[in-house]
């Protein structure tokens, strides 16, 4: 990641733990069983974005982990993230410019 503040990285756990509460497992095919918490278990997410939950939770906790511009897009893509969530995303993360695969859409 090439934040290094440390209000960043937790800005940015925050963000993608919002974008994770909001979406409904049965709308994904996931189990809907008892949830302790609403919207994916951070398990699912990585799953659906082929990351390692290690990776994820420690991004999500606001750990300083490095994070590939392919990464981020495939969290955007598992978070069903729309062309705005996607720049703040990357704007957090102080990528340079989105990806061009997802500049138009949305």
């Amino acid at each position: 990641m090439n934040t290094t503040s440390l209000a960043d990285r937790k800005a940015l756990g925050s963000f993608l733990s919002a974008r994770r509460a909001r979406l409904q497992p049965a709308e994904l095919g996931m189990p809907t069983g008892q949830r302790r918490t609403p919207g994916l278990r951070r398990e699912e997410v990585a799953m659906l974005a082929g990351v390692s939950v290690s990776w994820y939770t420690w991004l999500e906790q606001g750990r300083d982990i490095r994070v590939s511009a392919a990464a981020l897009e495939r969290l955007a893509s598992a978070l069903r993230l729309d062309r705005a969530e996607l720049a703040h995303l990357f704007a957090r993360c102080r990528r340079a410019s989105l990806p061009s695969s997802r500049r138009a859409r949305r």
